[in-house]
This record gives C-alpha cells, sequence and structure tokens, in this order.
C-alpha cells in the first residue's frame, strides 16, 4: 500500500482558498518553495479531500469507498457532500469502486497494515464484523487492519486526530494531560493497550485541545500534520506545544524536511493539514 512518506503530488480542495484564503495563502507559499507539486480538485462543496477522494493503493490503483458519513445527514450538511465521481472524472482518475462506507480520514496507512478506528464498523452494519475485515484487508492489500476505539469527543471517527504510522512497527500517538476527563482517561488505557498487544511501540506527541470552546475544533492537535516524500507540514498554533511538536518531528524523522504552519484558520472549522490533503503518488 502506497505510504505518505512515498507520495509526490498535493491536491486540495478548490473550495480551501474560498473558505480558507489567508491559511491557503500561506500553504500556497510553502509548497512553492518548498517545491512541492500541487493542484486544486474541481467542484468540491467542502475542503476535507482526504475524506472523499479514493485511497491509493499502488501507483495505479485507487479505491473509491463510499463517502457517507453519518454526521452529514442532516440538510444543513448534506449539500456540502462533494461529487466525487465527477471531481475523479475531471482529473482523468479511474478508481475502482467500493460499497464499503469509509472516511480518508480514519485510514492511517503503511506498506502491511492500517489502523482505523472502530466506528467504520458501526457505519457498516449490512457487513459482519469478519467479513468486513476480510473485505478491507483485501481492498486494502495488507496483512492486518488494527482497530482501535474513537476518541470520546469526535464525532467523526477518523483515526488521523488519535494516532499516525511512524513505520510499520512504530506508532506516535497523543501525549495524556492531567486535563483528560475519566472518559478520555480510559480511552488511553484502552489505546495503549491495544497498541502493546499489536507489538507496536508508541511515542507520544503534543496534545493541548483543551482552550477550544467546543469539541468540533481541532486547535491543539498537532498529530494531524501532513506527511509527503522528504517533507512534512506541522501545524502550529501559537502555543507553548508548537515547539515541543516540532522538536519531536525533527528527531522521528531525521531525513525530512520540516515546515510548521499556523492552521487555527482551518482548525476552527474541525480539521487540520491531513485533512484537507489528498496526497499521492504519481
Amino acid at each position: 500500500m502506497i505510504t505518505d512518506f512515498e507520495t509526490n503530488f498535493l491536491w486540495l480542495a478548490d473550495s480551501l482558498p474560498k473558505k480558507s484564503p489567508n491559511f491557503y495563502k500561506r500553504l500556497e507559499k510553502l509548497l512553492i518553495e518548498n517545491k512541492v507539486e500541487f493542484n486544486l480538485l474541481p467542484g468540491t462543496k467542502d475542503i476535507w479531500a482526504v475524506d472523499y477522494m479514493p485511497i491509493q493503493i499502488c501507483k495505479d490503483k485507487l479505491i473509491q469507498f463510499i463517502y457517507h458519513p453519518d454526521y452529514l445527514q442532516s440538510k444543513k450538511w448534506q449539500k456540502t457532500i462533494s461529487d466525487t465521481d465527477a471531481i475523479c472524472k475531471s482529473i482523468n482518475v479511474k478508481p475502482n469502486k467500493s460499497e464499503i462506507i469509509v472516511d480518508g480520514g480514519n485510514v492511517i496507512r503503511t506498506s502491511d497494515k492500517v489502523i482505523m478506528c472502530e466506528k467504520v464498523i458501526m457505519e457498516n452494519p449490512h457487513y459482519k464484523r469478519k467479513e468486513l475485515i476480510t473485505m478491507l484487508e483485501l481492498l486494502f492489500e495488507v496483512d492486518k487492519i488494527i482497530f482501535i476505539p474513537t476518541y470520546p469527543k469526535d464525532e467523526f471517527g477518523h483515526a488521523d486526530g488519535v494516532i499516525r504510522l511512524i513505520d510499520s512497527q512504530t506508532v506516535l500517538i497523543n501525549k495524556s494531560s492531567h486535563k483528560d476527563s475519566k472518559q478520555e482517561i480510559e480511552f488511553g488505557k484502552l489505546l495503549r493497550s491495544i497498541l502493546r498487544r499489536e507489538n507496536l511501540n508508541f511515542h507520544e506527541f503534543a496534545f493541548y485541545p483543551f482552550n477550544n470552546k467546543s469539541d468540533l475544533q481541532a486547535n491543539g492537535i498537532y498529530i494531524n500534520y501532513l506527511h509527503m516524500k522528504e517533507i512534512i507540514f506541522v501545524p502550529v498554533y501559537g502555543m507553548k506545544e508548537d515547539k515541543s511538536a516540532i522538536k519531536t518531528i525533527e528527531e522521528l524523522f531525521t531525513g525530512s524536511r520540516i515546515e510548521s504552519i499556523d492552521c487555527n484558520e482551518i482548525a476552527n472549522e474541525g480539521g487540520v493539514l491531513n485533512c484537507i490533503s489528498w496526497n499521492i503518488l504519481q
């Protein structure tokens, strides 16, 4: 399976410069300075491109899952669901189709395994659990799918706000805090227990969403960075934790260029860098 650090081309939603113009100008400048090839997906209705665009399995194979999130089913939000078929056609991408409901933000991948939040099981009640797991393993072409609990305050059920794979044996997870609720403490214990059971090493990463006025906001979530070939873009928020996040990434990814970018504008809307990115290998 194609990993983030193999990708060399970035697609962003054409709605991003319209809805978050100041952020987009900063990002565009960084991409150009770092010679990252990118373009805009035409006809998008929201900025969270990773969720509705296909999952890349190998250079010439992509899987388009059903994008039908439960959090967008009210009349207010249904109009924000992009027509992925039309977008793919306009950029000459022909993915294989699956009838399984999956958001791309819930797919954390390395070459031989995928990590997903359990919410994908609830989103596909028409499949038996074992059947669904087998189908996903075949589609992703991986040896194993590891399921983790959904973060208590995350209505989206996306793993990319909780965990990232550094390599096939090592992950990055959000750091526990004395500000965590009882529910969050139990979540953290369960997550670490699962990782130990799967023989995965883990590093703790800066995490400070505690000043947010709403659970929807993603300000203070650093793990939702953008990782591409030879470069990592780290979100920062003007917090003291910014330095810790950058230092950890520099220590763990010594061969990569590290760039930071203020992400408060998009984080206020519920997501950060991985959320807005459809990065692929061309």
